[in-house]
């Protein structure tokens, strides 16, 4: 139904009901001129009268009683089931769908859910975690995270925390096959490489040399589109990785990790919550990005300070040379 005859029935039906049409207008907040065009439109376009008119009063035709017995109903109808969409808008039940990329987010992600869904029991989270960037409207997706703000027209975006990425192993490996000292000795080390899950290319390590990014050539010693297994290798001391410092974090603050070869740490990118209009969200979709913003925002614990990654490097000598530097 287009909107003019909308308003025409409802102009139509509150004139009936208060036998009026200057009241009519009031009610449904429009001019009496308003009032008298749209119930003239509808009875041009039904080609019926559909009241009787005097300068005092109003009343049903024959033609707009039955009229009026058909649509009042059914506009009943629609008016309930328009009050019932503003009033979920702003209810705190309901599926709320939540997209990102599974490689690295993942573990980041969860801790977030687990803590909106105690203070929304009522909600339902649906996620949806992959690499590949999809299309979020055809998804309905209703908030986002991603690396890098997001390319689509109308969404809003608001960064979260940096992304780095560290070189790092354990103490074990640099006691097997010694500490690469430059970018050109890790040529001759074990590394882990990521292939990519969404497209299957060998993910290139990232280095910044002479300020700029640029890739860093290695021989793979290991290759997974495994976050977790590429994480366990590095642990196990079988080869070197250039992890996420949202993933090597708690592991280089336990010592289980050390970093190298920091002043070739880049820091490429950030993620970012991304949205749609504030004014139209859900309040489940409002709430939950807030809440992101709050705990995810330059979050300590997935980034990890310049002193950190030197004092951690700093106990490599310790871990590997012990009686070297006891007699030192």
């Amino acid at each position: 139904m287009a909107i003019n005859e909308l308003r025409s029935v409802s102009t139509f039906i509150k004139a009936a009901e208060l036998g009026s049409l200057r009241k009519a207008a009031l009610d449904l907040g429009i001019s009496p001129q308003a009032a008298s065009k749209a119930l003239a439109q509808l009875e041009k376009h039904l080609a019926v009268r559909l009241f009787h008119r005097t300068t005092r009063v109003m009343s049903l035709t024959d033609a707009g009683q039955r009229l009026l017995e058909e649509v009042q109903p059914a506009l009943l109808g629609v008016q309930r089931a328009l009050t019932k969409a503003r009033v979920t808008k702003d209810e705190f039940v309901g599926p709320l769908r939540i997209a990102g990329p599974r490689t690295t987010f993942q573990p980041i992600l969860w801790p977030l859910i687990e803590e909106f869904c105690d203070l929304y029991p009522g909600i339902q989270p649906d996620v949806l975690l992959e690499d590949r960037v999809g299309n979020w409207v055809e998804d309905r997706i209703d908030v986002g995270f991603r690396l890098g703000p997001s390319p689509d027209e109308g969404v809003i975006a608001r960064r979260l925390f940096s992304l780095q990425l560290v070189i790092c192993g354990a103490p074990i490996y640099f006691e097997r096959y010694g500490l690469p000292d430059s970018l050109a000795a890790l040529s001759s080390h074990r590394c882990s490489v990521f292939r990519h899950p969404a497209t299957g290319r060998l993910a290139p390590w990232h280095v910044v040399l002479d300020g700029q990014l640029v890739e860093q050539p290695v021989v793979p010693a290991i290759i997974s589109n495994d976050v977790d297994l590429e994480l366990n290798a590095v642990l196990s001391g079988k080869v070197l990785g250039q992890l996420a410092g949202a993933t090597a974090a708690p592991y280089i603050r336990s010592g289980q990790l050390v970093p190298i070869l920091l002043e070739q740490m880049p820091d490429i990118a950030s993620y970012f919550v991304y949205f749609g209009s504030r004014t139209s969200q859900p309040a489940r979709a409002r709430a939950f990005i807030d809440l992101a913003v709050k705990r995810l925002t330059d979050c300590p614990q997935y980034v990890l300070t310049s002193q950190e990654l030197a004092d951690a490097k700093s106990q490599l000598s310790i871990l590997i040379y012990p009686h070297k530097n006891q007699t030192s």
